[in-house]
């Protein structure tokens, strides 16, 4: 049986963790491991090939307080690698440029071993401003055993590499819930703090949008499930400040979701909502994904990429055109516009094309072949 070491984003991000359960689900013959905090256990549970190293127990603190004073980066990670067949470097938007960017890369850079496979699946690059960033991801991304993006813009950076690759989001692919016959009569609004994503300036102006909506909504005969996808990144402090300007007296047409090892309960309330306003990247595409009318708030340049390779011609807003858009024009354009992503779900497994030659399926033979006989 072989070993893998996941190495992704580990802050109890909805989207994030998915990945990891698309992963994980699809090879199971395979022993993957992951360093991530000891809650994570209980995430994914339900997971026996995923064993969980506690990042956050005294033994691992402790090691990394020495490594950090003496300027060792990601022994853990690296012991892990170092011990394990490959890696699957698995994520979203792990590319973004920050100020410190040149030690993040460093301590990313620690972790792959050469001698062995090096994976780097579902991701997108940038934003990025910093020319150097983007030529020193390109010299290191052509030694990579296999690249794929989930976004054409992405994918034209480093077309040129022969090891890179275009698929739609992984969670394309993913498998719903059980969905009723009818959905429930409530709206999901899926939130974010916008200056935790480096919108400065746009917080008050975007509760107060959300406000607007969820009031709007609740008026029209609708409960609001609001949800946070990421505490870490303040979706939950985003819903208080929500809930505060709204007052008291929607209470009772009000719910809240807070994601935090609940994976399935999250998806089930999506699943059973009549529509989805969507700030969230991964809520849009669950939304699709479950065959629900979608209205997008682009917080980034990542969100419209998508929704133009998907061939999305529905409304959506960005935070240049948010102040503009009124409840109204938001509640018309989701029950009238709905998006087929049957296409994009078949061409999301595409993403695991070279991590399926050197991992055993299971039991997926017969699948592969019907698919062999349809292409």
């Amino acid at each position: 049986m072989k070993k893998m070491l996941i190495y992704a984003y580990t802050e109890f991000n909805l989207g994030d963790d998915l990945f990891i359960k698309v992963l994980c689900e699809r090879y199971t013959d395979t022993k993957f491991r992951i360093c991530a905090p000891r809650l994570y256990k209980q995430c994914f549970k339900e997971l026996p090939n995923l064993k969980v190293y506690p990042s956050d127990s005294l033994l691992l603190r402790g090691i990394g307080y020495i490594c950090r004073k003496l300027k060792i980066h990601n022994v853990a990670h690296k012991y892990l690698a170092d011990h394990s067949d490959g890696v699957v470097h698995i994520g979203g938007s792990i590319f973004m440029e920050a100020d410190h960017w040149a030690e993040h890369f460093k301590n990313a850079e620690v972790i792959r071993n050469q001698n062995k496979p090096y994976y780097l699946l579902g991701s997108n690059f940038g934003p990025f401003t910093n020319q150097e960033y983007y030529d020193e991801h390109k010299r290191i991304f052509k030694d990579y055993t296999d690249i794929c993006f989930r976004e054409q813009y992405s994918y034209d950076l480093f077309k040129d590499l022969d090891n890179v690759r275009l698929a739609p989001d992984i969670i394309f692919q993913l498998d719903p819930p059980d969905i009723p016959n009818e959905p429930e009569d409530y709206i999901v609004l899926s939130v974010i703090k916008p200056s935790a994503k480096g919108l400065n300036g746009f917080d008050n102006l975007y509760y107060e949008k959300m406000k607007e909506l969820a009031i709007y909504f609740i008026e029209k005969g609708y409960a609001v499930h609001f949800m946070s996808f990421c505490e870490h990144e303040g979706d939950q402090l985003a819903i208080e400040e929500i809930q505060r300007l709204i007052g008291p007296s929607y209470n009772d047409a009000i719910q809240v979701h807070l994601y935090k090892t609940n994976m399935e309960e999250v998806l089930s309330v999506l699943a059973n909502a009549s529509s989805i306003v969507a700030s969230r990247f991964h809520a849009m595409i669950l939304g699709w994904v479950l065959n629900k009318p979608v209205f997008p708030v682009a917080y980034s340049k990542k969100m419209v990429n998508v929704m133009e390779d998907v061939g999305f011609t529905g409304l959506y807003a960005d935070f240049n055109t948010l102040e503009q858009v009124q409840p109204a024009q938001i509640f018309e354009s989701m029950i009238t516009c709905s998006m087929d992503v049957t296409l994009q779900a078949k061409q999301a497994e595409r993403h695991f094309e070279h991590l399926d030659t050197y991992l055993p399926l299971y039991e997926r033979g017969i699948r592969y072949e019907s698919q062999a006989e349809h292409s």
